[in-house]
């Protein structure tokens, strides 16, 4: 059985408990480390006025051509680290700088509430993993 399709998540809802083990997800950031050494990346973006980091297992994506400050958008699979917390196992992990990040989380956005209501006038609840 194929796993449900990944959901685009802010960087600011991937660290919530929310989340569960082996969830599909897809999400963005700017990298700013990466340690080849532990194959583990971090992306980082700006939210109101907090920073938020989103650490990347990056193993299944290996050999990886880092470059720090670059945006990416990353999908994969969700796994908790007693240390870490939510990580994310990358499946994909590509650069796309030069992306216009407002208008990505406005997409983001405009999806969900597509979707909602497409739910909604349906009689459904609304289940996120229908996002492709």
């Amino acid at each position: 059985m194929l796993p449900s399709p990944a959901v685009y998540h802010f960087p600011w809802e991937v660290n919530s408990e929310a989340m569960q083990e082996g969830e599909s997800v897809r999400t963005f950031g700017r990298l700013v480390c990466y340690l080849p050494e532990e194959s583990r990346a971090t992306l980082s973006a700006q939210h109101a006025s907090k920073e938020h980091h989103v650490i990347v297992r990056t193993l299944f994506v290996e050999p990886f051509n880092p470059i720090i400050g670059a945006q990416y958008i990353v999908l994969g699979e969700t796994e908790h680290d007693q240390g870490v917390g939510v990580m994310i196992r990358a499946r994909v992990l590509n650069c796309v700088d030069g992306v216009n990040v407002p208008l990505l989380q406005k997409a983001i956005s405009e999806q969900r509430s597509f979707l909602e209501e497409k739910e909604s006038k349906q009689g459904r609840p609304v289940k996120p993993a229908d996002t492709t």
